[in-house]
């Protein structure tokens, strides 16, 4: 028995087909991703303490700041900063995305998670008003399981993603994923999930459980 009020909307969308499963989750992205996404602030951030720190840190105690741009020695004092406008700038613009990415991070930790439905031929999203529709046959099948008893986080595997070339490895094709985070039945759900799978794509699929 559901111990939440299924949204209209999700029932319009899903319209006549039979449901597998619909079920709520408890966050919208892994606490993996956001801790990962917070640790880059955090190493970024840090890094350009260092700059600021180098550059500005200097005038404060009203000493001259030297440094090398394109090769000629220029030199900042608190009389004359002009020299440090340019190189002020780009190391701010750097800094402004640090904030960024810790302000996504704050986010992905705390936001709270949507709806989810599987039928027949798709999966369906639903979150905020905006849905999000996936045919089964876009998965590839592999999956990735992370419990902790009967609860946990499903991660699916797409056939979409982004090609990424690098010069010594060559290109490396990411797929895209779609995370069900912070549900119960995990293994019931990823059971009716693979069993859609395959049966809309019957490729072999692999299942990781920690």
């Amino acid at each position: 028995m559901r111990n939440f009020r299924v949204p209209n909307e999700l029932k319009q969308v899903i319209g006549s087909e039979t449901s597998d499963f619909i079920i709520k989750s408890k966050r919208n992205y892994p606490r993996k991703k956001a801790f990962a996404t917070l640790g880059l602030a955090l190493f970024w951030n840090l890094m350009l303490s260092v700059f600021w720190f180098v550059m500005i840190g200097p005038l404060f105690k009203g000493e001259e700041v030297h440094f090398e741009s394109n090769g000629i020695s220029k030199t900042a004092s608190t009389e004359d900063w002009s020299e440090l406008i340019i190189p002020s700038l780009i190391i701010g613009l750097f800094t402004i995305v640090g904030i960024f990415i810790f302000v996504y991070g704050i986010v992905m930790l705390f936001q709270k998670g949507g709806y989810y439905a599987g039928t027949p031929s798709r999966l369906i999203k639903f979150r905020n008003g905006k849905t999000t529709i996936t045919d089964w046959e876009q998965f590839t099948g592999n999956i990735k399981i992370d419990s902790k008893n009967n609860a946990g986080n499903l991660e699916f595997e797409l056939r979409t993603g982004k090609t990424h070339s690098k010069k010594n490895s060559g290109d490396r094709f990411v797929p895209d994923i779609i995370h069900i985070t912070g549900i119960t039945n995990v293994f019931e759900i990823e059971k009716k999930c693979n069993l859609r799978i395959k049966e809309n794509d019957p490729t072999p699929s692999n299942v990781e459980s920690n």
